[in-house]
């Protein structure tokens, strides 16, 4: 045997040395799942279980998971079983406990396990989802501070009705309250098709196209292009495709009640829940569904109601109403757990050319900041006084003036109907 033969095989045998430590190494290293026995090992300190999961972290980087260093540097063990801790290191960093994990931790797979993790998952995940919308809702019912209202009036009402439109706006400069008005329009019922302010400040448009508003050019003809009239306005607003009229929208401090004629009119949602889910989110509000009046060809709720405060309304007095509709009320007041106020009203007067007039619909009042605009009718006994009277009782601290507003309240609509108030902040100067 030669020198180099000799000097050659022990050069060999040292070079493949570290070979062989390595794998002795490997075939010594442990598992997770003696690594999962002695992390649930009493006898250990704290500190040696936390080494325990360091180890860990190592083996399942390259498996594409890991423990979080804040999991390992909080672990105490207390009096836990190998399942248990299983569970926690699993919800706690996120793993599914899939057959496979089961197997590598607790050597067999564990269904119940899995059921439990998931069981576990979705509770945390419904109370995130009930502690998000309860933070929704606590946003909305936050509303935007407010500088000053502007009362907006379509230039229709001075050029055709000038004497009236004088004496409302006389009102307001008596009050202090700001007034303008609106370019671009085709009729004077601009709460209709102007866009409505959530309590957050937003603008939201509508699509403006009632039906009562089809079947003849004339009708068809007066629809005012709400684009057009926000555009000339200097209005941007949110646009939606709902169908729906300002007038049939009433807000209060997340509160928002709406007849249900918006079904008929979007007769596209045929999931009414989805139609209401949207407007929700839309107007930033709860939404309360009233029946709507099937002798108002609009629909519109503030024809039969209005908001004292979120949990308040006042309406049309029960008793003089159709059965039909104060029995749906009654179930949405007590559903909603609102409380309502009688006021007077009176329906019939008779006009020949204005047979769908307003008269007798005190309800449509213009509010603004702390002054309420009432029209009074002066044709029927002491209706008017009575409504006087009832409206003072009902907000003692806003100042109440009235207006013979009878020629527009003969074309079908009153205060409310032919204003739109928009609130200003200082963001938006």
């Amino acid at each position: 045997m030669s020198t180099e033969f000799i000097i050659g095989t022990i050069i060999g045998l040292v070079g493949i040395v570290p070979v062989i430590i390595q794998f002795v190494r490997w075939v010594k290293k442990p598992k997770l799942s003696d690594l999962m026995k002695k992390l649930v090992d009493n006898s250990l300190s704290t500190q040696a279980h936390r080494k325990v999961l360091k180890k860990m972290n190592i083996m399942l980087l390259p498996l594409g998971k890991h423990i979080s260093t804040e999991y390992i540097n909080s672990f105490e063990l207390g009096k836990r079983g190998k399942e248990v801790v299983f569970m926690d290191l699993c919800l706690k960093n996120d793993w599914e406990p899939s057959k496979d994990l089961c197997v590598m931790f607790l050597n067999g797979d564990y269904p119940s396990i899995r059921k439990k993790y998931w069981d576990m998952k979705n509770t945390q995940l419904a109370k995130v989802e009930s502690m998000s919308k309860s933070v929704a809702k606590e946003e909305i019912h936050i509303e935007k501070p407010i500088d000053y209202e502007i009362v907006y009036m379509s230039e229709l009402l001075m050029s055709k009705f000038p004497e009236t439109c004088k004496k409302l706006t006389a009102i307001l400069e008596k009050h202090n309250v700001k007034y303008s008005f609106l370019k671009g329009t085709k009729d004077i019922w601009c709460r209709d098709y102007m866009p409505i302010q959530t309590d957050s400040g937003k603008l939201i448009q509508f699509r403006y196209d009632p039906s009562y508003l089809k079947g003849q050019k004339e009708w068809e003809d007066s629809r005012s292009d709400v684009r057009k009239v926000c555009r000339e306005n200097g209005f941007n607003p949110i646009f939606s495709n709902i169908n729906l009229d300002g007038g049939n929208v009433l807000l209060c401090s997340g509160r928002a009640i709406i007849s249900d004629r918006i079904f008929t009119e979007n007769p596209e949602y045929t999931d009414k829940e989805q139609l209401v889910k949207e407007l929700s989110d839309l107007l930033e509000a709860e939404i309360i569904i009233i029946p709507a009046q099937k002798s108002d060809y609009t629909g519109h709720a503030d024809g039969m109601v209005r908001f004292i405060d979120r949990d308040t309304i006042l309406g049309n007095n029960r008793s003089e109403e159709y059965k039909y509709w104060s029995n749906g009320m009654e179930k949405v007041l007590k559903d909603k757990k609102l409380k309502y106020v009688d006021v007077p009203f009176f329906y019939g007067y008779k006009d020949s050319k204005h047979p769908e007039n307003a008269i007798g619909i005190y309800v449509n009042y213009l509010e603004v900041g702390n002054l309420i605009i009432l029209p009074v009718f002066e044709v029927e006994g002491n209706r008017d006084a009575e409504a006087i009277e009832t409206f003072k009782r009902i907000f003692p601290d806003k100042t109440i003036e009235t207006i013979n507003y009878n020629e527009i309240a003969l074309e079908g609509g009153v205060l409310n109907c032919s204003t739109w108030n928009y609130r200003v902040t200082r963001k938006d100067y």
